[in-house]
């Protein structure tokens, strides 16, 4: 990714235990520090992961947490920098680290003392990684060092978390790398106006000693990190010790150096109807995260059961807008929402979340916004996520001064949510048959069936209610179509929003 312009703020943030707790697993902190950057940060400023992962441990790890896009990443303990989506290398970069460094050496000197390499995948051009117990890894630094010394080889040591021993270039750290990125940003005269490095472990150090930089150690930092803040850092105001936890600890340094916007929308509690004054892009992100934030609210539980609560979803749909979801099924989302209702609380308990990532925002014209995100819903075990894309237009009287025109959904590749399914009698229709293709009476200017207009009538929530049996499980929506058995809940996934059944 090019950085083509000058961010207002930059975190360079480590990732396993400061970016991303996992003694949590509902990742609470992780999930209040993703609304916190795409609703105010993502369109202007730059997420920076340093790790010592490699891209495929890092791979691995997205695929597990919700963990935003970052726009570079620093991996292999800061031998490899990566932009943006396509995570192209830094050549540049590469050529640096060449000065001095012969792998074929530093593993056959390390083999002669029997070590134990880590993991193939975590064994990298410029990076030759061990298992070594704390006791042990004074003398095997000693031994190697005089062994790559004869050589007249350009070696540094990272030692962290107790086991893990790192052989890199000199040149090279996540330090080394985070000063790189700064001497390129100067060079295009695109340097950061205020930039924020969070780590917790000995290979993060490093990170604190780049020059014109804040930093936080999280709350649940490691002792040799801890140690080495008591001998080099103790007076310094720049470095905060924070006492929360993760993202949580990241969150807490951003208010303690007061770079604001510092509180996560999740923070907040659900803003109701109010006249509001449109802050452009920032309005129209802020109104992407809190559109959904609220939907998994309500269906958690977390928020009240009332009209006026119910009303804040309704009030940013336009009359003429219009979703097409993953499935090519056309609907109109300002009727199909009245599906929700009474879905109130349905998911409480279980761990089900939804978080927007990828923000990107083109103003049109005067009052209207082309936006595209990516939007990720978990329940239990199961991960999707829809490429999204549409449009806000100004509307005076909502919470954020904008609301939707039109939706446009798609799955992302390897991450396609559950496909509808015809339940209903199998001499007609097989087990697989999609449901779109046995609705033709669909009427997607009215989401409701032409057969039943009828019976509709003008009270929708009679719609609604007339036909359901029981709400707990499966129920027969005959207003719909008396040949479908289906869940409420799977009803209003297949044509609005992802919500697993409450059966």
């Amino acid at each position: 990714m090019e950085v083509d312009w000058i961010p207002e703020f930059m975190i360079v943030s480590d990732l396993d235990n400061t970016m991303v707790d996992h003694k949590d697993p509902d990742y609470t902190s992780l999930l209040r520090f993703d609304a916190l950057w795409e609703a105010y940060y993502r369109m202007n400023s730059l997420l920076v992961f340093s790790t010592g992962r490699s891209q495929v441990l890092y791979n691995e790890l997205r695929s597990e947490v919700p963990l935003l896009t970052p726009g570079i990443a620093i991996m292999s303990v800061g031998t490899e920098i990566r932009y943006g989506d396509t995570m192209e290398e830094d050549k540049g970069w590469v050529k640096e680290l060449d000065v001095g460094w012969n792998r074929s050496i530093i593993v056959e000197e390390a083999e002669k003392l029997n070590l134990k390499f880590q993991c193939e995948s975590e064994q990298r051009p410029h990076k030759v990684s061990f298992h070594v117990t704390k006791e042990d890894a004074p003398e095997v630094i000693k031994k190697l060092t005089e062994a790559y010394t004869a050589h007249k080889l350009k070696f540094k040591f990272i030692y962290s978390g107790g086991i893990d021993l790192d052989v890199l270039p000199e040149g090279a750290g996540k330090g080394q790398a985070l000063a790189y990125l700064l001497k390129q940003f100067k060079i295009k005269g695109t340097t950061p106006k205020n930039t924020l490095v969070c780590g917790d472990s000995g290979n993060d150090a490093e990170l604190f000693e780049v020059a014109d930089v804040h930093g936080v150690i999280v709350g649940n930092a490691q002792e040799e990190l801890l140690q080495w803040h008591e001998q080099n850092a103790k007076s310094r105001s720049n470095v905060f010790l924070a006492t929360e936890r993760c993202a949580a600890g990241i969150i807490q340094a951003m208010q303690h150096f007061n770079f604001t916007p510092n509180i996560s929308p999740r923070d907040l509690p659900t803003p109701l109807i109010k006249e509001a004054t449109p802050e452009g892009a920032i309005a129209v992100a802020h109104e992407i995260v809190e559109f959904q934030l609220l939907f998994e609210r309500w269906f958690k539980g977390a928020v009240e059961n009332s009209d006026e609560v119910f009303q804040r979803l309704k009030a940013t749909l336009l009359p003429e807008c219009v979703l097409v979801n993953p499935w090519g099924v056309q609907v109109k989302p300002l009727v199909a929402i009245e599906m929700a209702r009474p879905l109130y609380g349905s998911l409480k308990g279980k761990n089900f979340r939804i978080w927007i990532d990828r923000i990107r925002i083109n103003q049109i014209s005067e009052e209207v916004w082309a936006v595209q995100f990516d939007k990720w819903l978990k329940s239990d075990k199961e991960l999707s996520c829809r490429l999204t894309s549409g449009l806000l237009k100004k509307k005076d009287g909502t919470p954020n001064g904008v609301a939707w025109l039109h939706i446009h959904e798609t799955w992302l590749l390897d991450y396609a949510g559950p496909t509808p399914r015809y339940r209903g009698n199998r001499a007609k229709a097989s087990k697989g048959q999609d449901c779109r293709s046995k609705m033709e009476d669909f009427n997607s200017d009215t989401a409701v069936p032409r057969s039943n207009r009828a019976a509709y009538g003008k009270d929708r929530a009679e719609f609604l209610g007339r036909g359901r049996t029981r709400f707990q499980g499966s129920v027969t929506l005959s207003p719909l179509n008396p040949r479908f058995k289906l869940g409420i809940s799977e009803w209003f996934r297949n044509y609005f929003f992802t919500v697993h059944s409450v059966a």
